[in-house]
């Protein structure tokens, strides 16, 4: 079971993608968006390369639980994905606060600025997908 993780943005996508045994995650790449084509197109490269059979993608909530004018184009984007994968799960999951976490993380490890601002949304998309791994029920192991 691999996961391929989305935080998605209006100019960018970050990307995580978990181990095979759904334990951990990692940061993947940031997908600069140029047009829908090209950013599924490099969707499904990754996919491909990863063998993921869920796409994970972060759902911005307002901290009441709302969903905004921001969450709304997640969902609208997430129906596209699902369209554009018919044979991959395609989940929604709650990314409050984890560009806050990844942006004091990489703040924590002495990160320039400069530098954060190149993987902070790929650090988003490892926030979102740990906390999604961590939320599955223990998995024994032969």
């Amino acid at each position: 079971m691999r996961i391929l993780a989305l935080d998605v943005g209006d100019k960018t996508i970050g990307i995580a993608v978990s181990d095979e045994l759904g334990l951990t995650a990692q940061g993947v790449e940031v997908i600069r968006r140029s047009s829908p084509a090209a950013d599924f197109r490099r969707l499904a490269e990754l996919v491909a390369v990863y063998g993921a059979d869920t796409i994970l993608i972060g759902l911005p909530k307002n901290m009441n639980g709302t969903i905004g004018p921001r969450g709304e184009a997640v969902q609208l984007f997430a129906a596209e994905v699902a369209a554009a994968f018919p044979d991959r799960v395609v989940k929604l999951w709650d990314e409050r606060l984890s560009t806050v976490a990844a942006e004091r993380s990489l703040i924590e490890a002495d990160v320039s600025r400069r530098r954060r601002r190149e993987v902070i949304d790929k650090m988003a998309a490892v926030f979102i997908l740990q906390g999604y791994l961590d939320s599955l029920p223990a998995q024994k192991l032969p």
